[in-house]
């Protein structure tokens, strides 16, 4: 067999006794990398190392792994100005996230006759947005319904990885300042508890106007 040292460098042709040697001297093990190869490849290393080493990488290449995902957010084409900042908001908050945002305008009655009012609230909304997305799929009337398609102008790993700099940033600062933190999360807490109702429903992928 052709031997690889546990450094990586070539010891060359040995018999398997004198391989099962060199591995007892140097406490690791004799691992076969390349059956296949002629003669075959067999490498000194600690296996369990290995596999540890392995799987770590595997789960963090799991981790930066994007996943496209498309939200959706419901209006209607006379949606009132508190409303239209709320679902706005979210789809701030989407596209910082590097996801895509379905918005859909739902007509209803006499609305069905005035497409002019969805097609002017989706052009507003874009143009709210176009710092954070871009309209992908301009607007198109789907029966009752106007959909348009934005997409971020970030892509989701850069997103996901910025959020994880901005929680290794905030532990070090809770690490750092423990009594500061512990204030700013409990203001935090209590605006999460005053802003409950409003935002509970809205944060899933599809909401209503």
């Amino acid at each position: 067999m052709r031997l690889v040292g546990p450094s990586g460098e070539q010891v060359g042709i040995v018999p398997l006794a004198k391989a099962l040697e060199l591995a007892q001297e140097y406490d690791l093990d004799l691992v076969e990398v390349a059956a296949n190869a002629r003669p075959p490849v067999c490498k000194l290393m600690d296996y369990g190392k290995f596999k540890y080493e392995s799987a770590m990488k595997a789960r963090e290449a799991r981790k930066n792994q994007a996943h496209t995902v498309i939200k959706e957010m419901k209006l209607r084409p006379k949606i009132d100005p508190h409303d239209y900042d709320t679902k706005k908001g979210h789809v701030v908050r989407f596209l910082k996230q590097g996801d895509k945002v379905k918005i859909t305008i739902m007509f209803r009655g006499r609305e069905q006759s005035r497409p002019e009012l969805g097609y002017r609230l989706l052009q507003r909304l874009a143009e709210d947005v176009q710092d954070l997305g871009f309209v992908e799929s301009n607007p198109k009337q789907d029966g009752r319904n106007m959909i348009m398609v934005l997409g971020p102008h970030k892509k989701k790993t850069e997103a996901m990885a910025e959020a994880r700099q901005a929680q290794e940033a905030r532990k070090a600062d809770a690490k750092a300042n423990p009594g500061k933190s512990q204030n700013a999360a409990d203001s935090e807490n209590a605006a999460d508890s005053e802003n409950a109702v409003e935002t509970e429903a809205p944060a899933e992928a599809s909401a209503e106007a």
